[in-house]
């Protein structure tokens, strides 16, 4: 019992530590006078994908790549399924965001690489760089479109607002920097132990229990977003977090330690992965919104999903 605790108390501190981290790094990138583009695109982005990339980062150093991989496929499959279906059960959620479809082109491009990848059955290094160099593309791609558009988005709506005093910034800063390593070791070590309690490999806790509690932050973004009336945001956030799930988390992860990748993922999940993320290709594409019934349907399948992968 004491390894489940431990699990639930190592995602509870990844989540609160990269909440921390993010809010303290924005107020200090604010008093710097960096462009409001510029930490939306960066510090955002990549510190909301801090929890993910710590837990991937530490599983591979810890020779539990399948826990690493499995991570990052199970947190995709997630962010399509969860978080975006169990909201739509509140209210139904518009999918018509200004430039979603090009993102979501996007999207399936990176998970066809990523795939390629996987189907390999070894990644390491080359693959590292090259997923990053598409990270650092697609970023320079958003900047400047995002100039040509003179549309900011304000970010303080998906991660609140950070201190205002400098020192607290700071203290913000340093806390999460030290929580979110602390948080990783302890889901890296606890889901291991869990998983040969059970029988069971590193790669499926990673793609269920660990990737749901990655996900918790982006699913309790849109829940709130929901019950606020901006509903629109939530496509855009999950697209968002699959590309960098992909070319930031995996792309530093494999640059740091090289990754084997386990059948299971080969010649399943990662294809479980490319279908939810040509269905939410076809929800924006054909529809306006994510109706209750349309949610049912993305819960039905996620719970399959799960059902699926531990029988296997």
């Amino acid at each position: 019992m004491l390894a489940y605790f431990l699990l639930v108390v190592g995602l509870v501190i990844l989540v609160i530590g990269g909440d921390i981290l993010v809010r303290g790094a924005v107020s200090v990138a604010e008093r710097f006078s960096i462009s409001p583009l510029i930490i939306g695109l960066t510090i955002v982005s990549l510190g909301t994908s801090a929890p993910e990339l710590f837990i991937s980062v530490q599983a591979a150093l810890a020779g539990s790549g399948g826990l690493a991989v499995g991570n990052v496929v199970g947190s995709n499959i997630a962010n399509v399924l969860l978080v975006l279906g169990l909201p739509a059960l509140i209210a139904s959620q518009c999918v018509k965001e200004d430039g979603i479809g090009r993102n979501i082109f996007v999207m399936l491009g990176f998970t066809v690489v990523f795939m390629g990848m996987l189907a390999t059955g070894s990644m390491g290094l080359p693959y590292g760089v090259i997923l990053f160099a598409l990270l650092l593309l697609f970023l320079w791609d958003q900047y400047k479109s995002s100039l040509k558009s003179k549309e900011v988005p304000d970010y303080h709506d998906e991660i609140g607002e950070g201190p205002s005093s400098p020192k607290i910034a700071i203290l913000f800063l340093l806390i999460g920097i030290v929580m979110l390593p602390l948080g990783a070791q302890l889901t890296v070590d606890n889901a291991q132990k869990i998983a040969h309690d059970w029988g069971l490999s590193d790669e499926i806790i990673g793609l269920t229990v660990v990737a749901i509690g990655t996900s918790l932050p982006e699913l309790a973004a849109s829940i709130m977003a929901v019950i606020r009336g901006n509903s629109n945001l939530a496509i855009g956030n999950v697209v968002g977090s699959n590309i960098f799930n992909i070319a930031a988390i995996m792309g530093i992860t494999l640059i740091i330690a090289p990754i084997p990748v386990g059948e299971h993922i080969i010649h399943l999940d990662m294809w479980v992965m490319f279908g939810v993320s040509l269905l939410l290709g076809m929800i924006a594409y054909f529809m306006d919104a994510i109706t209750r019934w349309m949610g049912l349907v993305m819960l039905g399948l996620y719970t399959s999903y799960i059902a699926l992968a531990f029988m296997n």
